[in-house]
């Protein structure tokens, strides 16, 4: 390999690049426009959660456990009514996801030591949502149990029993839950795997379409220098991509980084690689823009976003979406970006996920060396 003649390509793919900068200023700026899209509408987080509530009873006691739902972040009262259409009507209506009704006897039947009667009525439309709903619910409805249960026995001067299991929960890496944390280092790696694929993927199919691949045929450049050459402009703005996502999610999203950047890069670099010889690949084997741009798409984003672990574990898919998942590269650096970010552990831990990172960086690159042949036919 003449690394004279690979710089000679480098600089003629620089040029291109610099004669067209609505195309670089893109480059740069869809990564971002994607990260504050993303970032702030895609959430798992259920907070506020609009509920009515129909106070039959109207004592202290009913008053009292409509008050801890208000009083909690989790929940925001939306309205009270005075009959069970009237939150028939809201939850059809979208206007809340939660119905509470209180029977009117509730005062009545705590007071006698029985158990008092509240309905619950959730919107099933989104389970996993009505799901995280209802276990709020309980939790509010335990809570309040228990402050009812102390009061009685202290009115009744019987001593309080300890708690028979102390339960103390410890949440690592992610303390507050905020799906932010969990989200942000995933779509870095989804969208540079796009915006990587798609930079490559015009660019051998554009030397055939203006009629200039023939004079690159002409020339004594051999096609690992041709394929490498143009690789180096656009590592390099895929290299400043990372740098701005980073940034970003650091900065724009507080998401806390507490791996080693050095190693985030590193693995970045890797991933950059591979999408943009996969690219490059599409790109030599469409030979023609339109269909070129579509296969990267096709190719990089749905999976990444699918079968990546990005948004959807991959533990619970069907065994045999779980096998495909295994060529999906983004799901390696998925977790290698997760495991940096969230957990900051090292290659220690997550050799083998960067290890394979390696592999189908070099796979695709011969790939894409060996399918680039330099004939018209």
């Amino acid at each position: 390999m003449n690394l004279r003649r690979l710089w000679a390509v480098a600089r003629k793919e620089a040029i291109h690049i610099r004669r067209d900068p609505r195309s670089l200023i893109l480059a740069i700026g869809i990564p971002m426009l994607m990260i504050v899209l993303f970032g702030y509408a895609l959430t798992l987080d259920v907070d506020r959660v609009p509920f009515a509530v129909w106070d039959q009873s109207g004592t202290p006691q009913s008053r009292d456990l409509v008050a801890r739902f208000t009083a909690s972040r989790y929940f925001s009262l939306h309205a009270a009514v005075d009959n069970p259409e009237a939150i028939e009507r809201a939850i059809d209506r979208r206007e809340i996801l939660l119905g509470v009704v209180i029977d009117s006897r509730f005062a009545e039947d705590i007071e006698a030591g029985r158990p008092g009667r509240v309905q619950a009525m959730v919107d099933g439309s989104d389970g996993n949502t009505a799901a995280i709903v209802l276990g709020y619910t309980g939790a509010v409805a335990q809570a309040h149990d228990r402050a009812i249960a102390l009061e009685q026995a202290r009115r009744r001067g019987v001593d309080v029993p300890d708690t028979p299991v102390d339960l103390r929960a410890r949440v690592w890496f992610n303390a507050d839950l905020e799906s932010k944390n969990f989200i942000i280092p995933g779509l870095i790696a989804v969208i540079m795997g796009l915006i990587a694929a798609l930079l490559t993927s015009l660019t051998v199919a554009r030397e055939w379409e203006r009629g200039t691949m023939e004079q690159l045929i002409s020339t004594p450049v051999r096609p690992a220098e041709l394929i490498l050459g143009k690789l180096v402009p656009y590592f390099v703005i895929g290299m400043v991509d990372v740098l701005v996502a980073v940034g970003m999610a650091v900065y724009v999203f507080d998401v806390p980084l507490r791996g080693s950047v050095t190693l985030l890069l590193a693995m970045a670099a890797l991933f950059i690689v591979g999408t943009l010889s996969q690219g490059i690949l599409i790109s030599t084997l469409a030979r023609a823009q339109l269909l070129a741009s579509q296969l990267a798409m096709v190719s990089t984003f749905l999976p990444a976003f699918l079968l990546s672990g990005f948004m959807f574990s991959i533990a619970n898919m069907p065994a045999p979406v779980q096998v495909v998942t295994h060529i999906v590269p983004a799901r390696y650096f998925v977790s290698l970006v997760k495991g940096i970010y969230l957990r900051g552990v090292g290659l220690e831990t997550m050799w083998f996920d960067a290890l394979l990172l390696a592999a189908f960086a070099a796979i695709v690159a011969g790939l894409a060396i060996v399918k680039f042949k330099k004939r018209l036919a």
